[in-house]
């Protein structure tokens, strides 16, 4: 059989894992595809004396790379979204398949992208993507595509996820655990993709598309980021029976389509409640299977380029078959994309937790109670804490699931009180159960 000439662009951590991986398991990848892969170039400023490259070239003209002819299959991991989509689209213009862990490109870029790879008979692959080595992307196209995905909610981000975890566990406040974060390398120096969400949303965007059928609409996420949260929200939470997390939700409703990343409470007996440190994990309810969980490695070397590099297995089992075997990207076909509208913030449905800062004077609690019942509001639990130093009281509610505008209202008219101390800390609530 031909050989398949692969050209790896970066040399960074996911890079030089992919070439680890490949020329370690050589022979076993062979048996699976039935060909030899050969690395003819990769792309970088530098070569790595970790990494063995004999015979391999090295360049840093990532674009001349991706037209040269003795490469079949290029794999895109410099991130950003500037070169690497002028690299990925000059790679499809040539003929090229391509294998991207790129999520910020596909989430913003992914609708033209992959319309060019179907003009030009070539396929992206991205199960690197999202959740590193969990293979959600395949779930979501092929394990799952006999069923009506009715919602799913992920952690996806392993850096909040850390974050949320040793604040529950040890109490540390948020900024103080994330300059430790930083200190292991699982927080960047600029941390705003991962703490406010970004990161997160990108990748929902894409499993949104593939659970639902729908454009790749990052612009349409509600974003909501971990800074604000406090360790006396975890420790309440902890006490009512709940735990934080940051989830992306993606969820099917009457009305649209719900995309949401934010903080989370959910009960502290959900499998997903219990997935912590630097883990990912993908709850997606279906109308046949039901509940199935999927966790693991979110990033690293090792689980991305293992998605990688399966990616790479699943393209060259496909040569020869003129794409004939091939799902289609967003795991629907093109043109049965459906434009369900994407749902605004005020037009969501959740339960919630509050907290407020009241006076301890007689009625406020009634007060506030009654805005609540005006407004429709169902209270599932209260806990009231001991008068602070101020002569403040700490007061959670638990409300039953409300339109977010609903809430908004009521919040509005709770912080008008005279004896509320504004602002009424709001996180949303979900039970996940099926």
């Amino acid at each position: 059989m031909k050989p398949v000439k692969l050209a790896i662009l970066g040399l960074g951590t996911v890079g030089g894992g992919a070439v680890r991986l490949l020329q370690d398991n050589a022979a076993e990848i062979a048996r699976r595809t039935g060909h030899e892969i050969q690395i003819t170039h990769v792309g970088s400023r530098r070569a790595r004396p970790d990494l063995s490259l004999e015979g391999i070239k090295l360049s840093d003209d990532l674009l001349d790379i991706a037209k040269q002819d003795d490469v079949d299959i290029v794999v895109e991991v410099i991130g950003g979204t500037t070169l690497a989509h002028d690299v990925v689209m000059t790679a499809i213009q040539h003929g090229k398949h391509v294998v991207t862990a790129n999520k910020a490109l596909l989430a913003e870029y992914g609708n033209e992208i992959f319309q060019a790879a179907e003009a030009a008979g070539v396929y992206v692959a991205f199960e690197a993507a999202v959740a590193g080595g969990i293979p959600i992307i395949k779930v979501l196209r092929e394990g799952l595509s006999a069923n009506r995905i009715e919602w799913l909610a992920g952690i996806i981000n392993g850096t909040g996820n850390f974050i949320l975890t040793e604040m529950r566990e040890k109490g540390r406040a948020f900024e103080d655990v994330l300059a430790e974060a930083q200190a292991l390398g699982y927080a960047e120096a600029d941390p705003t993709f991962d703490v406010e969400g970004i990161d997160a949303a990108h990748k929902l965007t894409l499993l949104a598309s593939l659970a639902f059928g729908i454009p790749l609409q990052f612009e349409k996420v509600y974003t909501e980021g971990i800074t604000k949260l406090t360790a006396e929200d975890v420790t309440y939470a902890e006490e009512l029976g709940y735990r934080i997390k940051h989830l992306g939700i993606a969820k099917r409703t009457d009305a649209g389509i719900e995309l949401r990343v934010h903080p989370t409470l959910i009960p502290e007996n959900r499998l997903i409640a219990n997935v912590n440190g630097v883990k990912n994990a993908v709850l997606v309810q279906s109308n046949a299977v039901g509940s199935t969980l999927y966790y693991g490695s979110g990033a690293g070397a090792g689980p991305t380029a293992s998605a990688i590099v399966a990616d790479v297995v699943d393209l060259v089992r496909n040569f020869g078959n003129e794409g004939t075997g091939r799902v289609p990207h967003l795991a629907f076909q093109p043109d049965a994309l459906h434009n369900t509208p994407i749902l605004n913030a005020d037009q969501m449905t959740t339960a919630y937790y509050l907290r407020l800062t009241a006076q301890d004077h007689p009625g406020v609690l009634a007060d506030v109670t009654g805005i609540l019942s005006r407004a429709g509001i169902n209270i599932d639990a209260i806990l009231q804490k001991s008068i602070q130093a101020k002569g403040n009281v700490p007061v959670i509610i638990l409300t039953q699931p409300v339109l977010e505008a609903t809430m908004n209202t009521a919040i509005r008219d709770i912080e008008a009180l005279s004896a509320i101390e504004a602002p009424v800390v709001r996180i949303r609530l979900e039970n996940l159960d099926g």
